[in-house]
């Protein structure tokens, strides 16, 4: 196998990629997701937990306080969430229904100091973002207001609790488990699978097009073609993972670790580009390929997934500079599957080459 001639191969599918307004729309968006991660963590994070936004909101809400006067109308009234106005029940909760007022509280009539209970409720919008940022910030005053209710009736305690020196929270969750667990492997693997729908695509159109005979009859063999189509789309995963490392350093996100990262990336990477290009050998045909491919390739990633040491999770600890010596062992892992897959493409890309010969 001549060096030369996969690079010649590898150069011919860098100037057609232009043409694939598929990948490059797939790239445009990769671009627009690591330029705008700062903003997407907002957004996204709201979709699986619309409390998060709770941390960004300024806004003052207006909420109506009905029945008896408690501590708990002066800790509303002293928040500077809301602006409270007292009024009845009845006329409050349909301010509610027409969304004049954010939330209704309803306070008995039970003295601070009684055995019972005070059940204290709270009307909102269902189904709303903003009741569930109102449910937040209120969340904090019911708590304060508990807790001056505990200390009044404290002296009826038989037990008294031991107290737990709870650290205070950092904040900063939700960013965390976005970016770190979700956008940088997001990000980093995106490349991959492009890579590999994109190989297929170059095998299977040489079928389509009928160029195969007019490429066989060149010093090029068809094995060589193919690891030249292979080599093409290898050398775009590491170039398009640290661009976008690159980017997301721009918007402010710490990423340790980039050179094993984009290592991790590159050798993992070629598992799924073999795995489209031996689909591709098979079935010569870009729609069957494709679906049989994105299937697999579905049940590939839940498989790995359901392993700790998987590369994703090492993505992220590579990223948070948590990995320790298993990264290496992750990394052996993936290069004996990389070098049997080798073995197999070309076995199997000399097997097609004598067929197509001998036919």
């Amino acid at each position: 196998m001549k060096g030369r001639h996969l690079s010649i191969i590898a150069k011919k599918e860098f100037r057609g990629l232009f043409n694939e307004k598929t990948i490059l729309l797939a790239v445009l968006l990769q671009l627009f997701i690591a330029l705008f991660s700062s903003f997407l963590m907002v957004g996204l994070t709201s979709m699986y937990d619309p409390s998060s936004l709770s941390k960004y909101s300024r806004y003052r809400y207006s909420v109506a306080y009905a029945g008896n006067e408690s501590e708990l109308l002066t800790y509303l009234e002293k928040s500077p969430d809301f602006r409270v106005y007292q009024m009845d029940l009845s006329t409050a909760v349909a301010a509610l229904g027409q969304r004049k007022l954010a939330a209704v509280i309803y306070v008995p009539d039970t003295p601070p100091d009684a055995v019972d209970p005070i059940k204290i409720t709270l009307y909102t919008v269902q189904n709303d973002l903003q009741s569930a940022i109102v449910d937040v910030k209120l969340k904090d005053i019911f708590l304060k207001y508990e807790q001056n209710l505990r200390q009044i009736r404290e002296e009826r305690l038989d037990v008294h609790p031991l107290p737990l020196q709870i650290p205070a929270s950092t904040g900063g969750g939700d960013f965390y488990e976005f970016v770190y667990g979700l956008l940088i492997p997001l990000l980093v693997f995106m490349p991959a699978i492009i890579a590999s729908a994109l190989v297929i695509d170059l095998i299977t159109e040489e079928y389509q097009h009928e160029t195969l005979e007019t490429l066989i009859s060149t010093p090029v063999t068809f094995p060589e073609m193919i690891w030249g189509k292979v080599l093409a789309c290898e050398v775009l995963v590491p170039i398009q993972a640290a661009t976008w490392l690159i980017l997301l350093a721009i918007n402010g996100i710490a990423i340790q670790n980039p050179v094993q990262i984009l290592l991790q990336v590159s050798v993992t990477s070629l598992i799924l580009i073999l795995i489209g290009t031996l689909v591709a050998l098979h079935y010569r045909e870009r729609t069957a390929a494709q679906f049989i491919f994105s299937t697999g390739l579905v049940v590939v990633i839940l498989l790995v997934l359901a392993v700790p040491s998987n590369p994703l999770n090492l993505l992220t600890r590579l990223a948070v500079g948590t990995a320790g010596l298993e990264q290496w062992l992750v990394l052996a892992v993936v290069l004996a599957i990389v070098a049997i897959l080798c073995y197999i493409t070309q076995k199997y890309a000399e097997q097609v080459a004598k067929n197509h010969s001998g036919s």
